[in-house]
């Protein structure tokens, strides 16, 4: 991870999402070049900041960390609606997903 990781895993999400960094900006409560400014690397959200901006993205600080996870967003929703399956529906669910993946 390198000093670029923030500004491009915060316009990662926000495209994602399909809003603009003014619409965020304003959406949690900051000046309308909030989120330009820490994209473009011209400053850095403050821990609080940095929480609204999880919290908009609706993930949790840790997930905006892990690299593999490329759509956090996506794989939240996905872990909701597996949560109230039984454990023969999830390991049928486990064994489709290593075979959509090309894995025996």
């Amino acid at each position: 991870m390198d000093e670029t990781y923030i500004a491009d895993r915060i316009g990662r999400l926000r495209t994602l999402m399909g809003v603009s960094a003014r619409d965020m900006s304003l959406s949690i409560g900051q000046a309308h070049n909030y989120i330009s400014n820490i994209e473009n690397m011209k400053s850095v959200p403050s821990i609080q900041g940095f929480f609204l901006i999880c919290e908009y993205l609706k993930i949790a600080p840790k997930d905006f960390f892990d690299e593999d996870i490329e759509s956090p967003v996506r794989l939240n929703k996905l872990l909701e609606e597996l949560k109230p399956l039984n454990d023969t529906a999830l390991e049928s669910l486990r064994v489709f997903v290593r075979e959509l993946r090309g894995m025996r």
